[in-house]
């Protein structure tokens, strides 16, 4: 078991604390317990249920659904993960989740496999990938996923990319330099390693520093690198005023590099870019970029 505090929680769901704590005295959303300093702490299921709560706030006032047991906000959520299957039904993605939750590497190996080979990598990560790891994460939102299938799933579609990456021709000395990275507490690196690969087809020159990289080891990089772009990812939710905190401390500290940026969409609706930051939207995106540099 795990424990947050209410700033931890804040960064997870993108609700301010002061928020999370008007919920908590008006419409008792969560019931946090408390240290013997009587700091307020939260557990797993605690935060489980806030992000529940927050990604249902488009079909419900936040009353209705801080009413709500556990076991009805579930339920809810896997209403809105079989409508969202429906809406992007894909017999492979399907397939896909079967063989994971049966930890069944030959089926998914079967499977991924037909999925280059008919599709390529590209439209393969576009139409399957990313469908899946929404799904995926609905799925875990509502239950009706335990956490070790989905790593096991996620792992297995980490080690194909990883692997259609390692097939790629080496790039050209005189490409231009990418260093492609995930902010502190940012872990989920599928759509960076994608981005590698889309940048390693066009012989572009990739720096892959990974997930959770300080700005100080940045920094450090980069000063022997010196790049010509930065693409990082914003995957998880967070404050707005945070990541703006982050974002005018690359543009300080990064000058001479153009920065690109990805990631969740509903977040970065919320942020302010600004004008020297580019806000990749889609995967088309980054190729019209690739094509222009």
């Amino acid at each position: 078991m795990n424990y947050f505090s209410i700033a931890q929680l804040a960064q997870f769901s993108g609700i301010k604390p002061h928020t999370i704590r008007i919920w908590e005295q008006r419409y008792h959303a969560l019931k946090p317990a408390r240290s013997e300093g009587n700091t307020r702490f939260y557990s797993d299921l605690d935060l489980k249920r806030l992000l529940n709560i927050v990604s249902l706030t488009d079909q419900y006032r936040v009353s209705e659904l801080c009413s709500m047991s556990d076991k009805a906000l579930n339920n809810q959520v896997g209403k809105l993960y079989l409508e969202k299957s429906e809406k992007n039904s894909n017999p492979f993605v399907s397939q896909l989740i079967a063989a994971g939750m049966e930890f069944n590497e030959s089926s998914f190996q079967k499977v991924f496999s037909h999925c280059l080979l008919r599709f390529g990598v590209s439209d393969t990560y576009k139409d399957i990938i990313y469908p899946l790891l929404n799904r995926l994460g609905l799925m875990w939102a509502s239950d009706h996923l335990p956490a070790a299938h989905e790593h096991f799933i996620s792992n297995m579609i980490r080690q194909k990319l990883l692997t259609a990456i390692d097939s790629l021709p080496l790039s050209e000395d005189h490409g231009k330099k990418w260093v492609l990275f995930l902010p502190e507490d940012e872990y989920h690196e599928m759509g960076l390693l994608f981005a590698q690969y889309v940048l390693g087809l066009q012989r572009q020159k990739v720096f892959y520093l990974g997930a959770s990289v300080p700005l100080s080891t940045l920094s450090l990089a980069c000063k022997n690198i010196k790049p010509d772009s930065l693409l990082l990812f914003f995957v998880h939710n967070d404050l707005p005023e945070n990541i703006n905190l982050y974002l005018s401390a690359l543009t300080k500290n990064f000058k001479q590099s153009k920065i690109y940026i990805s990631g969740h969409e509903k977040l970065m609706e919320r942020v302010d870019v600004g004008k020297k930051i580019t806000w990749l939207r889609r995967v088309e995106d980054l190729e019209a970029v690739i094509t222009n540099v």
